[in-house]
């Protein structure tokens, strides 16, 4: 009688063990969707094409007397201890910093340089409508939708918020984009659209 139990018992667990074998381990849940947000990415630093009068910060590590803050002249040159002259306008910060490391190689044993781009005085977006101030707005880097209308001293008590919209030219046609500023103002980074050179954005 014992090793009658003892056998159903025995064949009773391993039904068990196969059953939970089969049916594996659970899935962990996929991680949730974070809302993209340009402006806040490294690849928009990295892809911004400098111009003349842009502002630099430029750093060569444990080499002080190489770093500094440097202004793009207008001929789109920046001038460099050692170096001397780099053309600056038309790259972008990490190809500038490949050229300087190229040409400090001569000088320094494996330099490691960065570039970052502090002011931008070369690019201008444009402001029109119920603003405090319309007109041309220096872009800082990254700058937003929110950080324009700041700059430009914020709407009007007449702006009209629900129809704001941004002009911007995309392969050479323009394109009309509604802008969602109630949304940004309460903190949604979706709706606080980075900006492009060029950009006007337009408030009834």
């Amino acid at each position: 009688m014992r090793s009658r139990t003892f056998f159903i018992a025995t064949v009773l667990a391993a039904g068990l063990s196969c059953s939970a074998q089969s049916k594996g381990p659970a899935t962990p849940p996929a991680p949730a969707a974070t809302p993209a947000h340009p402006a806040a990415s490294a690849s928009a630093k990295d892809t911004y094409i400098i111009g003349g009068s842009d502002v630099l910060s430029i750093t060569v590590w444990k080499q002080p007397s190489l770093s500094g803050s440097l202004l793009v002249r207008p001929d789109g040159m920046v001038s460099l201890p050692l170096v001397g002259d780099v053309q600056a306008a038309g790259l972008t910060p990490p190809q500038l910093a490949h050229e300087v490391t190229a040409r400090l190689m001569k000088y320094i044993q494996d330099p490691n340089v960065s570039v970052v781009v502090t002011a931008i005085h070369s690019k201008m977006i444009y402001m029109i409508g119920e603003v405090t101030k319309t007109g041309p707005v220096e872009m800082t880097p990254d700058m937003t939708l929110l950080e324009a209308i700041s700059s430009a001293g914020g709407l009007t008590e007449f702006a009209n918020k629900k129809k704001m919209y941004l002009l911007r030219d995309v392969g050479g046609k323009r394109q009309k984009i509604r802008l969602h500023y109630k949304e940004a103002l309460e903190g949604n980074q979706t709706y606080d659209l980075p900006l492009e050179a060029g950009d006007t954005i337009v408030v009834p």
